[in-house]
C-alpha cells in the first residue's frame, strides 16, 4: 500500500517533524491488547481487532499510537522533556473509510509548563495543517476535561455520579441520560427483596451475611471474583446513585455550563463570570485555562478560529484537561485531535509523574482535503 498518493505529502511532514525538534519514533503493528481495553474508552474498545497470542496473551493490532509511544519511553528509561513524532498504519473499525489507516502525530512529554506544551501542541497540530493544505480555512474546537470535572465537584454531587458524568464528558447522549436520571431517578429493579431491604436498612453485617449465604447455597462463591464485602460495597453504591435527585437549580446550572460555546478569548471572562453567579469556586481549572490562552497568544498563534465548547470532549478514556480537534472549511471531517494526559504515564508503569500531551493527523482526511483543493 502506498503511503500516500500524493508527491511529497509524507517527505514534507517528516521533514516538518524535524523542524520543530522531535525525534522520530517506531512501534511495533503487534500490540498488548490490555493497556488500550483498561486505558482507550468504550468507543475505542468496540473498534479493535484483536488476537491472541501462542501463550495466550490478549494481542491487537495497534488501534493508536498514544500508548504505544508512552510504553516505548518508559521501557526506554529515557529522560524527560522529550517530544517524539510517528507516522505509521493504524487499525481499528470505522463508520466511514478503510479500517487500516495512516496517523502521524507528535507526543510532547515532561514539560512541567503545561500551558506553554498546551500551546504548542495546538500550534503544531495548526501549522501542519497549514503546511499541508495551504488557503485551507481551519477551525479548532477546544474542550477542557479538568473545567468540567472542576464543575461538577464544586457543585458537590455524590462522588459516584461526579465519577459517572465526568466518565461521560463529551458523549452527550450518555451526559442527557445521566441529567435525565438525576432530575427523575428511576426505580430501582434487578435486586432480591431481601437484600434490598438489608442495604437500604444500613445492616451491613447483615447484608454481607446474606449474601455470603446466597452465593454458597448457590454455588456461585467457588468461582466468584469478589468477596460479598465488595459486592456489599458496590450494592450500597449503587443504590446511593440510584436514589440521589438533585436540585433543580443544580441541574440547571449543568446544562448552562455546558452550554457555553464562544470564541476562545471570550470564554475565560465567561467561565469566571459562571462561576461567581453560581457561587462555585474552579479557580485553579480557570487559572489553567487563562494561562493556556495567554501562552497561545505569547507564540503568536492566532487564537481567532478557536472555539471553545465547555461540553466538548474526545472519545479516549485517558485525557484529563486540554482536548481538541481542528476541521477544514465546510467540511466536518476531523484532521487532526489531540489533547492533555497527564495520568497515562504512571498508569502505564513509569516510576514518577509525567506530564504529557499531543495530537495525531488523520493523513487519509487530510489526503482527501488537499484533493478537494
Amino acid at each position: 500500500m502506498a503511503l500516500i498518493n500524493l508527491p511529497g505529502f509524507s517527505a514534507a511532514l517528516l521533514a516538518d517533524f524535524v523542524s520543530r525538534g522531535t525525534e522520530r519514533v517506531d512501534t511495533p503493528i503487534i500490540q498488548p491488547a490490555e493497556p488500550f481495553l483498561d486505558m482507550a474508552g468504550e468507543d475505542l474498545r468496540r473498534r479493535i481487532f484483536l488476537t491472541e497470542s501462542e501463550t495466550g496473551e490478549n494481542l491487537c493490532l495497534r488501534p493508536e499510537f498514544t500508548i504505544p509511544v508512552c510504553l516505548r519511553h518508559i521501557e526506554s528509561a529515557m529522560g524527560t522533556p522529550k517530544r517524539y513524532a510517528y507516522l505509521g498504519e493504524v487499525f481499528r473499525q470505522r463508520r466511514d473509510g478503510p479500517n487500516e489507516f495512516f496517523q502521524a502525530g507528535i507526543e510532547d512529554l515532561g514539560d512541567g509548563d503545561t500551558a506553554s506544551a498546551d500551546a504548542r501542541a495546538i500550534g503544531d497540530a495548526m501549522g501542519i495543517l497549514k503546511l499541508l493544505l495551504p488557503g485551507k480555512t481551519l477551525k479548532v474546537t477546544l474542550g477542557d476535561q479538568a473545567v468540567f470535572e472542576a464543575v461538577v465537584k464544586a457543585l458537590g454531587l455524590p462522588l459516584g455520579w461526579q465519577k459517572r458524568l465526568i466518565h461521560a464528558f463529551g458523549n452527550p447522549d450518555r451526559i442527557e441520560q445521566w441529567l435525565q436520571t438525576l432530575a427523575s431517578p428511576l426505580p430501582i429493579s434487578g435486586i432480591d427483596p431481601k437484600t434490598l431491604e438489608l442495604a437500604q436498612s444500613g445492616d451491613d453485617a447483615g447484608l454481607i451475611a446474606h449474601l455470603d449465604e446466597t452465593m454458597q447455597a448457590t454455588g456461585y462463591s467457588t468461582n466468584a471474583s469478589r468477596a460479598p464485602a465488595e459486592i456489599a460495597a458496590r450494592l450500597r453504591e449503587k443504590l446511593s446513585l440510584a436514589q440521589t435527585k438533585l436540585d433543580e437549580s443544580v441541574l440547571l446550572l449543568l446544562r448552562e455550563f455546558l452550554s457555553l460555546e464562544l470564541p476562545l478569548a471570550e470564554a475565560p471572562a465567561a467561565l469566571a463570570g459562571f462561576a461567581d453567579a453560581a457561587g462555585l469556586h474552579l479557580g485553579p481549572a480557570v487559572a489553567a485555562f487563562e494561562a493556556r490562552l495567554r501562552a497561545l497568544e505569547a507564540a503568536g498563534i492566532d487564537v481567532a478560529p478557536i472555539v471553545y465548547r465547555a461540553a466538548f470532549g474526545r472519545p479516549l478514556d485517558y485525557y484529563t484537561g486540554l482536548v481538541f480537534e481542528v476541521t477544514a472549511g465546510e467540511s466536518q471531517a476531523v484532521l487532526a485531535g489531540g489533547g492533555r494526559f497527564d495520568r497515562l504515564m504512571t498508569l502505564l508503569g513509569a516510576s514518577s509523574h509525567i506530564p504529557a500531551v499531543g495530537f495525531a493527523l488523520w493523513l487519509d482526511r487530510i489526503e482527501a482535503e488537499r484533493a478537494r483543493s
